[in-house]
């Protein structure tokens, strides 16, 4: 069986001792799938824990076979078309993991075979227009990933040690659209996916509105399983998606979209607020052509003294568009020989802009436009101290700006793509 989704929590049985639970869901066929759970000691229920991950082919000996009680115990877990589940005792079950010697391909193929029907899910647009009627729903989103958070580190008031990332979502309807993963099988898996390339089906995630961002959010939860790079026509639509709006937003423009060399900023006089050029996208009609303005406001969220790898991509010379991080190889320049091609290290910074009106989420500064406004290169950037880092974050976070964009369509029905194109300070708020 294909491991798809595991959760380890304890709980407190007695004052002084602790019980211990694992669960985790398998999978042997395209409609089979069925939910494990184990309860123990915390050294025989860690062990298991650590003896697989998720995506391991695994066969289990003696587990006890149970009816389960759908209404309660899928409240908290995943959804599965079995009437029963399994229970594993220290004493009598066995976990084995294969080897990747001894996987079965057929097995491996289920990973990327979504758990739901694949055409059951929300667009992020759909979500979006539907707000606040959809907070608590439990939803399934196609998606692919714009971005990946650092893992975040806190401590709860009741001392418990806790985790959160956030990744961004995009797809043919919204460019911007964040789910949070709070536990560490979930971001584990996230920091494994790449930007613009990597597309997920998400089953049973949470949706809520976040008052303090005022948008919708996605949350993973204990009955989400995730498919990364799921094989459904509905998921190579948006492979396909993905390299148009690559290709528009890079090759047709080139280093237009990066260089503000390219573009007189004295022939940019329109002035928007950030309510007005959400208006106006809407507004768009599917028209193509790029929108050129100015927002006087603030970058808001600036993370560049989290992990160097997040904001610094590789980018090919020739198209200047990001290549692929493993091969460090352009997919748009195969007709040009490899031996003529090279790459440089260039920022690719997700910012957020904020003015009164609003927030835009997850605008691209980017090339010699990031580096004039951070005031330094790429490889001064890299030989920086982390607290110089993050001082020079605050030297720009939540200053007052004077910021010129080029919005650009990368396709007939409003996603949109938003690049700074210059941003300078002009006083302290």
């Amino acid at each position: 069986c294909t491991s798809l989704r595991r959760s380890l929590l304890f709980i407190f049985a007695d004052i002084g001792s602790e019980r211990y639970t694992f669960s985790f869901t398998i999978r042997d066929s395209p409609t089979c799938f069925i939910n494990v759970n184990s309860w123990g000691r915390e050294d025989y229920i860690r062990s298991l824990s650590e003896s697989f991950r998720v995506g391991d082919c695994v066969t289990i000996e003696n587990p006890l076979v149970q009816a389960k009680e759908a209404e309660r115990e899928e409240k908290f877990n995943p959804v599965t078309p079995s009437c029963y589940k399994l229970l594993l005792s220290e004493n009598h079950s066995v976990v084995k993991t294969s080897s990747c010697y001894e996987m079965d391909t057929k097995l491996l193929s289920l990973l990327h075979l979504p758990v739901k029907d694949p055409q059951d899910y929300y667009s992020l647009g759909d979500i979006t227009a539907n707000g606040q009627s959809l907070d608590g729903r439990i939803l399934n989103v196609l998606a692919a990933v714009m971005s990946v958070g650092e893992p975040k580190y806190f401590m709860t008031s009741d001392k418990r040690k806790g985790q959160r990332c956030e990744v961004k979502l995009y797809d043919e309807t919204e460019m911007s659209f964040p789910i949070v993963c709070w536990d560490n099988e979930s971001i584990q898996l996230a920091q494994s996916w790449i930007p613009r390339e990597t597309v997920i089906f998400a089953s049973d995630v949470r949706i809520n509105f976040d008052k303090f961002r005022n948008c919708m959010t996605a949350t993973v939860i204990s009955k989400t399983i995730i498919t990364t790079n799921p094989e459904t026509a509905e998921a190579n639509v948006l492979f396909s998606f993905i390299k148009e709006s690559a290709r528009s937003g890079a090759l047709h423009d080139k280093m237009e979209e990066q260089s503000k060399g390219s573009i007189n900023l004295e022939t940019v006089v329109d002035i928007y607020t950030v309510e007005q050029l959400k208006e106006k996208a809407l507004q768009s009609d599917g028209k193509l052509e790029p929108v050129y303005g100015i927002i006087y406001g603030y970058i808001s969220t600036l993370d560049i003294d989290d992990n160097a790898s997040k904001v610094i991509r590789n980018r090919c010379s020739i198209c200047r568009f990001i290549v692929n991080e493993m091969s460090n190889t352009c997919t748009f320049c195969s007709d040009v020989s490899s031996y003529s091609k090279s790459t440089f290290s260039s920022f690719d910074i997700l910012v957020d802009l904020t003015d009164h009106t609003g927030t835009l989420y997850s605008c691209y500064l980017s090339d010699c436009v990031a580096e004039e406004t951070l005031g330094c290169t790429v490889h001064e950037f890299l030989a920086l101290a982390e607290d110089k880092k993050t001082a020079l974050k605050w030297q720009l976070l939540l200053e007052r700006s004077k910021i010129y964009f080029k919005v650009i369509s990368v396709c007939k029905n409003k996603a949109q793509s938003i690049n700074v194109i210059d941003c300078t300070v002009y006083g302290a708020t």
